[in-house]
């Protein structure tokens, strides 16, 4: 079975303040997106690895991930206005005769090798497969206009992760779509393409990478393991 992930990893780091944006950033003496790539790497040494970058930034990777990396082991396209046009511009770098294709973000370096795992076999024998993790906390739903709120039932709610894996005959299909508002991830957009979708168990520690305490607590999770 052949597979692929694109990893989308266009994000500017605004809300870092940096401007090196934050999947550049060393976690623990490594640039982040150097740690992601790594994990699919392990879990599957012959994977196509397809990176969506800001384009002035495509130079950075190339000298960042030098000595981690053969030059043409990641195939880069250049990252659209969303993520969505990301997405897509990855895409058409996919050979179809890739059987299942994950979606991934560049800013969540420590997925668990095996729920990488996990998330492709499910996605083998359904067709898609989406990683999830049950909130902690009480969870409240709020009015647009913030005049009402009511509590909800946390055992209803999933927090959604990535990888996102899918089938890529599907998810290129899927990717035809026109773009709206509330393609929030790919699983939103397969959805719309009237695909059932099928949850699968992520983890605590695959947290996404947007702040300094992020990037703390990520060299925590390292040092801890």
């Amino acid at each position: 079975m052949k597979r692929a992930v694109i990893i989308v990893a266009g994000g500017k780091g605004l809300r870092m303040g940096t401007e090196v944006p934050k999947q550049f950033l060393p976690l623990d003496g490594v640039p982040v997106l150097c740690r992601t790539v790594s994990r699919f790497l392990e879990y599957d040494p012959e994977i196509a690895v397809v990176l969506a970058l800001p384009e002035n930034h495509i130079g950075v990777w190339k000298t960042l991930s030098a000595p981690y990396f053969p030059s043409d082991r990641c195939t880069v396209v250049v990252g659209g206005k969303e993520r969505y046009h990301s997405v897509k511009n990855a895409l058409s770098c996919v050979s179809d005769d890739v059987d299942l294709t994950a979606v991934h973000d560049g800013v969540r370096p420590l997925a668990g090798v095996q729920m990488i795992a996990r998330a492709f076999t499910e996605a083998a024998l359904k067709g898609n497969a989406v990683p999830c993790i049950a909130p902690p906390e009480s969870i409240r739903f709020e009015d647009s206009d913030g005049g009402n709120n009511r509590p909800l039932d946390r055992r209803c709610v999933k927090l959604i992760q990535t990888p996102q894996v899918f089938s890529t005959k599907i998810l290129k299909e899927a990717y035809q779509i026109p773009y709206c508002e509330g393609f929030t991830d790919d699983a939103s957009v397969v959805e719309k393409y009237g695909e059932k979708i099928f949850l699968v168990d992520g983890e605590k520690q695959n947290i996404k990478i947007t702040t300094y305490e992020d990037l703390s607590y990520a060299e925590f999770l390292l040092r801890k393991k």
